[in-house]
């Protein structure tokens, strides 16, 4: 009886028959897999851009250049608050390396050298820059710890001082530290100068306890994280090797154990290679030709296992953050600031959501070549325009995959950003051939297109977005689509689909 009244109906309206949509890729069903912070998508600021200092070098200059010096990153300036504004709301991480050993100067300090034990210098205006710009483009701090040689008493002993002086002027100027690690890459000590030559997993588990019973009372509402390791679970070949001194690294296991059940969220780095800068290290570059792999653009679950194995065992229940992660460790390769990259990171924003990583932050926002903007220029790179379109179409919560027509057709869904019962997908085709996308029902499009792949500039249906001179973006206009989508080889598809229904969304 149903099948003669839809019968009839159609009969009567034969346009409303031909257009009604056909679920072929059973969008209205797919099931809630995890969810993700309304921050998910998050950026790091490292501390010697805010400093300035020695940064990895442009490729410009000698083959065996690695550090080049840089001036402050000017955090003030209206095109870079524009940019950032359009990736918000967020959290921006000042930390990294040079944070383990950074002097903040005391109020009326001038220092033109770093006290003993320091290798970097903060001064105060720099840091209420970074608290006026992280209000201005609502991404809430997140960082770390000095720690090094000049934080410790005459019997090596970790004191806060210089931790707490950080925090007062926070405050001061009503800004937020909203979560962070003791100091950054717990597990690789040997990579900072100025820590002590004897540092072991006992000390770290001695100081770590001392540390949280001081930022209970300095920030009771910060969220502590933790251990912060990096480049773990993987092939010894493949693991950097101590670049300072004697010092062993740390195995995260072995903070782990000494350590149980105290962070609020579990928080590791990834990195699957080293760049062109850092060669000499001799375990492998990021390969070019190897960037449209499954083996490349699935790396980061490598290192996803390792550490949700921990979490599991010595945190468990506790949400994961990847609080650092790029294209390739030493600044990025090459091909990092081009459109190629942008298929490893959105593959990775997609499957670590899937996962349920709670958040991942994305080292730079404008530095090097693994920036999402070109800090010289402010020039938004793809990266960049994958970042704004995630933020507009993927919401934060995360539908499992419905299937893709095609193995090199890699598809990611979530429900609909804003928009009740609809879901967003993305998918990437890394063939070279023109693969259809089976949608079947009316969505709005936004397919970026490079030629050549390698560029920096990307293509949005047909158009290269920019930020105009009032901080707007122009050239992000969707298309309308009434049923599938085609998207050709190398390219990349976000698609809204408003009106699926789909329950977990409504």
């Amino acid at each position: 009886m149903k099948k003669l009244t839809l019968l009839a109906s159609c009969a009567l309206s034969l346009v409303a028959c031909a257009t009604q949509p056909v679920d072929k890729m059973g969008l209205k069903s797919l099931p809630t897999l995890a969810t993700v912070s309304e921050r998910y998508q998050a950026y790091n600021v490292e501390m010697v851009e805010v400093t300035g200092g020695r940064f990895w070098a442009p490729y410009d200059g000698p083959a065996d250049e690695r550090y080049r010096m840089r001036p402050p990153i000017d955090l003030s300036d209206p095109k870079l608050i524009a940019l950032a504004k359009h990736l918000g709301p967020s959290l921006m991480r000042v930390s990294g390396t040079w944070a383990n050993n950074t002097y903040l100067e005391a109020e009326g300090e001038n220092l033109s050298s770093p006290p003993a034990g320091f290798v970097q210098i903060l001064t105060r205006d720099q840091w209420r820059g970074v608290v006026n710009f992280s209000k201005a483009v609502d991404a809430p701090i997140v960082t770390s710890f000095a720690v090094s040689n000049g934080t410790r008493d005459a019997h090596g002993v970790w004191q806060t001082e210089q931790s707490q002086r950080l925090v007062d002027l926070t405050l001061d100027n009503d800004g937020e530290i909203y979560a962070a690690e003791f100091f950054n890459e717990v597990n690789m000590p040997t990579a900072a100068p100025e820590m002590p030559e004897d540092y072991d997993a006992d000390r770290y588990a001695s100081e770590f306890r001392a540390f949280k019973q001081w930022a209970r009372k300095a920030l009771p509402d910060m969220k502590i994280l933790g251990p912060g390791g990096v480049s773990e679970g993987r092939p010894k070949e493949q693991v950097p090797v101590a670049t300072h001194g004697a010092r062993k690294r740390l195995p995260s296991e072995e903070l782990l154990k000494r350590l149980p059940n105290e962070v609020d969220a579990f928080s590791y780095h990834f990195y699957a290679i080293v760049s062109q800068r850092c060669e000499s290290i001799g375990i492998g570059v990021a390969q070019k030709d190897e960037a449209l792999t499954h083996t490349w653009l699935d790396m980061t679950l490598r290192d996803y296992a390792f550490y949700e194995a921990l979490r599991d065992k010595y945190e468990p229940g506790k949400p994961i953050w990847n609080t650092e992660t790029a294209q390739a460790s030493c600044g990025g390769s090459p091909w990092a600031a081009t459109f190629l990259d942008s298929f490893r990171y959105l593959n990775q924003l997609g499957l670590l959501a899937q996962k349920g990583v709670e958040v991942v932050m994305h080292n730079t926002l404008a530095a090097s070549d693994y920036g999402l903007i070109d800090g010289d220029t402010l020039t938004p790179r793809p990266n960049y325009w994958s970042a704004v379109l995630w933020r507009k179409v993927m919401g934060n919560t995360v539908l499992t995959s419905p299937l893709s027509p095609d193995k090199d057709l890699k598809v990611y869904a979530h429900c609909l950003r804003d928009e009740p019962g609809g879901v967003g997908l993305l998918a990437m085709n890394i063939s070279n051939g023109q693969i259809e996308l089976p949608v079947g029902y009316s969505s709005n499009v936004w397919l970026m297109t490079g030629e050549p792949v390698d560029t920096k500039s990307v293509r949005v249906n047909g158009v290269e977005p920019v930020i105009n001179t009032s901080g707007e973006i122009v050239g992000l206009n969707p298309q309308a689509n009434s049923n599938g989508v085609s998207i050709p080889g190398q390219a990349i598809a976000f698609i809204a689909v408003p009106d699926v229904a789909n329950s977990a969304c409504l």
